[in-house]
């Protein structure tokens, strides 16, 4: 049962001992050429996010197992892919791995890569037929996908342990009863949605050569 952060003020150490938990975290991502005003919202989504996990750790004791979304390798490979990936999670992800917790991969490509196909698929189609039939193959295999996420997680998690989860807001992963969750959500997360709902806005108001 997930726990929202403004609810876990003071939690006791026994309250929390011996059980499993898990720690799920917002993965962002910005382009090369952002503009600066979005820059410097989601350097503040990031610094806020990596407060609220300190405190965090802080009540319930230090991360053991980092589980990271699109990442299908461990160790200093897993790291040196997550550089190219993402670097903001990398230097968050690296400086968990240098005091002690281990990258466990969760996902496997082929049902990963399959799964953005058809995302990518549903956000080009235009005709209402194509995009039921996309929408539902997309939703098929995001189930299995988040699925085998649960599972992983079910079977590396042991008892007394905490992982950390960082996938994109809005994942569907259903994880098991015996896991508490705890949802980390940096406030200006929030500003830097409304920033790209805006921004996606105008772009598609805009008129040609405008």
């Amino acid at each position: 049962m997930a726990e929202e952060l403004g609810k876990i003020e003071k939690p006791s150490v026994e309250s929390f001992s011996g059980s499993r938990k898990l720690i799920v975290a917002p993965l962002l991502f910005s382009g090369k050429d952002a503009p600066e005003d979005f820059m410097t919202i989601f350097n503040r989504c990031w610094d806020q996010t990596k407060e609220q996990l300190a405190n965090l750790e802080s009540k319930l004791g230090a991360v053991t197992l980092i589980y990271h979304e699109m990442l299908f390798e461990s160790g200093e490979k897993g790291l040196s892919i997550l550089e190219q990936l993402n670097p903001h999670s990398f230097q968050f992800v690296k400086a968990k791995t240098e005091n002690g917790a281990k990258i466990e991969v969760v996902e496997e490509i082929d049902i990963a890569t399959e799964n953005m196909d058809w995302e990518r698929c549903l956000m080009v189609a235009m005709g209402p037929v194509a995009r039921n039939k996309l929408s539902e193959l997309y939703i098929a295999s995001s189930t299995k996908r988040f699925e085998l996420i649960a599972r992983k997680i079910d079977e590396s998690l042991k008892e007394g342990e905490i992982g950390l989860l960082i996938t994109r807001e809005g994942h569907r992963t259903q994880f098991p009863q015996s896991i508490e969750v705890f949802n980390i959500y940096p406030p200006a997360l929030d500003e830097l949605n409304r920033w790209l709902r805006e921004y996606t806005e105008k772009n598609k108001t805009a008129s040609p050569g405008s």
